[in-house]
């Protein structure tokens, strides 16, 4: 594998911003790792950061660039700092950036990366979570199936949550979000959305969860299970013993990979 550290402009946001990129390379030498380059187009994955990380996170607290060694696909870890994948109301444009500006940046500089739906998976953790079945949902055009692991997928109620129990985090909300009666019903609410792409009657993402039982997110993650799948999706959907901590988004990216690509290969 090849890893590189991209630091680059960001019209949208209008500032430099950063992310890191794992591209297949095909080896034979090196001592414990196989390296294999898939042919023709390079499948994509957008791999989000959750909410007190950047794009480092991922190689830091997991092996994913090993992961994916055997699978000839590319990922792309970009930074998107506290803005909930949105265009927030104190005007910085994350969603755009994020959904538009960034996938066609990846492909101008990396021309192998694939430009179908089929071959592009948003997947994250915990805020990234939300961001992934936002992508999903929000830009099925693009991402053609979104994971979420222990994903913040009832974000009204999370925005409820925090308002009451943590006075520290509701001007951060607020300044995402807007109010509570913004929030509900907007393309910043997964619900909403979900409800949105459905009522177009156009080809639906395939989704995937994993979320913890001892998990704080845990019973939002049961609402919007329920609900998309009442919706008609495709939804993959697990839950074990766990709590918010990266022992098992380690172990649960390895089942994200081998959902999304349709292989039991071991990963490790």
């Amino acid at each position: 594998m090849a890893l590189l550290h991209v630091d680059f402009f960001s019209d949208v946001l209008g500032m430099s911003v950063n992310m890191d990129v794992i591209l297949p390379q095909k080896t034979n030498g090196q001592i414990g790792m196989e390296g294999i380059a898939a042919d023709g187009k390079y499948k994509t994955m957008y791999l989000l950061h959750g909410m007190s990380d950047d794009q480092t996170i991922w190689q830091r607290r997991t092996s994913i660039e090993r992961y994916v060694s055997k699978l000839g696909i590319a990922v792309v870890m970009p930074t998107t700092h506290l803005a909930f994948y949105t265009d927030t109301c104190y005007g910085m444009r994350y969603w755009t950036f994020i959904s538009e500006e960034l996938p066609g940046i990846c492909r101008e500089f990396f021309p192998n990366m694939s430009d179908k739906a089929e071959d592009t998976l948003a997947a994250g953790l915990s805020m990234g979570g939300y961001g992934a079945w936002k992508l999903g949902l929000g830009a099925s055009e693009i991402f053609g199936a979104a994971a979420s692991l222990s994903g913040a997928l009832d974000i009204v109620q999370d925005y409820i949550r925090n308002s009451e129990e943590n006075q520290n985090k509701n001007p951060l909300f607020r300044g995402i979000f807007g109010t509570e009666e913004d929030l509900k019903g907007s393309d910043n609410d997964i619900l909403a959305l979900a409800e949105k792409l459905a009522s177009r009657k156009k080809e639906l993402p395939r989704l995937y969860a994993w979320c913890g039982t001892e998990d704080f997110l845990y019973e939002g993650n049961l609402k919007a299970w329920d609900h998309v799948k009442k919706l008609g999706y495709d939804l993959t959907c697990c839950e074990t013993a766990g709590d918010h901590q990266w022992k098992y988004w380690d172990e649960k990216i390895q089942d994200v990979l081998r959902w999304w690509l349709g292989t039991d290969m071991d990963l490790q």
